[in-house]
């Protein structure tokens, strides 16, 4: 597993999806992934610090996590099948109980962020990922 930190987002409103890209943490290697317009803009606004009058979706389900004694531990971007990322959330109980969840990497990171969680990332994945980004 190789821990990743979010590197850039690039939003086009004209276009459909965006892109987030990756950097690794202590390396070089990237890793950019497409997201839908509403998942960059939920990570875009978190982190320039824009603070809705009511809660958004990902700040709900990040408080509720919370409210009901849990923690997002990090986030495991595990799995590269067809063009399409896979992910988990790592969730930590207040029992010390890990629970994993399945998610949508756009999801999961918009979750990171809030939680100031880390972002990890199967070593595979990475190497795969480089390899279909040098055919384009």
């Amino acid at each position: 597993m190789i821990e990743m930190e979010l590197n850039k987002i690039v939003i086009d409103e004209k276009r459909h999806d965006q892109l987030i890209v990756l950097r690794e943490k202590a390396g070089e290697r990237v890793l950019p992934i497409v997201i839908g317009l509403a998942e960059a803009s939920a990570i875009k606004l978190k982190l320039s610090g824009f603070q809705p009058p009511r809660p958004l979706t990902h700040d709900l389900l990040h408080s509720t996590i919370g409210d009901l004694g849990a923690s997002i531990e990090k986030i495991i971007i595990d799995k590269l099948e067809e063009n399409t990322f896979h992910a988990k959330v790592v969730l930590k109980t207040s029992s010390g109980q890990e629970k994993i969840v399945d998610a949508r990497p756009s999801d999961s990171i918009a979750l990171a962020v809030r939680a100031h969680a880390p972002i990890f990332v199967e070593d595979e994945i990475i190497k795969k990922s480089a390899i279909f980004n040098q055919d384009k």
